[in-house]
């Protein structure tokens, strides 16, 4: 139920960022910058704080190579599904949202992977020793 939690996280930072819909930051402060430049630069920190808190989490646990790993993996999978006609990629909107639940796995793994480790291995973080 965790790792599900914090994927819902990730791809809600994702998408709020960026999606094929009008409704995501993207669209709305190109459209509304000029009128409403304070609360734009507000939840542009407040999605900054979240992608920071994420990657920083990823790149600690997984690291770079992990990163690059999962993401190969991910991308075998999808090829696969393809391949086998269980995956048909018609439209640019279907292949985004295919990228951003693959970047909100990523860093679901990311966020979760010190608590799988523990688990699997019995040992702890030193960062997990308050817990």
């Amino acid at each position: 139920m965790g790792f599900i939690i914090r994927w819902l996280v990730a791809f809600t930072l994702l998408a709020a960022t960026f999606n094929p819909t009008e409704w995501n930051y993207t669209y709305w402060v190109t459209q509304n910058f000029s009128d409403q430049m304070p609360l734009a630069v507000l939840i542009g920190l407040l999605l900054t704080v979240g992608y920071i808190i994420y990657l920083r989490a990823t790149l600690r646990s997984i690291g770079g190579i992990g990163i690059l790993l999962v993401g190969a993996i991910i991308g075998a999978v999808l090829w696969v599904l393809y391949d086998y006609g269980m995956l048909t990629l018609y439209s640019e909107a279907v292949m985004v949202w295919l990228g951003l639940a693959t970047l909100a796995t990523v860093l679901g793994i990311g966020l979760s992977w010190s608590h799988v480790r523990r688990r699997l291995s019995g040992q702890s973080d030193m960062d997990d020793l308050g817990d």
